[in-house]
């Protein structure tokens, strides 16, 4: 097994769930989902919108995570990918929920909760009314392999190849998700 953490679990047919502990500070954690250029070092950049309910976009820069080039079947990701987004719900520094994918046919939605564990936090990130089995294993390797990469980020460590990662995650999940 390649994984440094314990794989997501499938709650129910459309829905993730993730819990990892992030070493650092909820008020660092926070900074990591709401600032947009240090977001960027883990997931992608853009700004948050000042109020719930309002659009904005996230721009996936996934070669500038670790320098790595996406492999031949990920080829449409080794360009800036723009996605629309809308806020949902943020209670800083504890809850963040957005839309995912709002120019889909059904956007789904992503929860970040945050809970202080002494000098680390907890972080719970959840993500639901994925569309089917092929959209869960999708994002279940995808935000492992993220939040690896924002795990080692906030311990100032240099992240190891986000795709190497993904592929290896992938071939998990695979035998892991229902």
């Amino acid at each position: 097994m390649t994984t440094k953490h314990s794989l997501g679990t499938q709650v129910d047919a459309t829905t993730l769930r993730m819990e990892r502990i992030l070493p650092a500070p909820i008020e660092r954690v926070w900074a990591y989902l709401a600032d947009p250029g240090k977001r960027a070092t883990w997931l992608a950049g853009g700004a948050l919108p000042r109020a719930q309910g309002e659009l904005f976009e996230l721009r996936f820069d996934h070669t500038s995570l670790t320098g790595e080039v996406a492999p031949d079947r990920f080829a449409e990701c080794r360009e800036p990918i723009l996605q629309k987004s809308r806020l949902l719900r943020m209670e800083p520094p504890r809850l963040l929920a957005i839309s995912w994918n709002e120019g889909g046919a059904t956007p789904s939605e992503v929860t970040f909760e945050l809970t202080p564990q002494g000098d680390a936090t907890r972080l719970v990130l959840t993500h639901s009314r994925l569309p089917n089995r092929k959209g869960m294993l999708s994002v279940a390797s995808g935000w492992h392999a993220h939040v690896d990469v924002l795990i080692e980020t906030l311990a100032g460590g240099k992240p190891q190849g986000f795709w190497t990662n993904l592929v290896a995650l992938g071939q998990e999940y695979e035998a892991h998700i229902g």
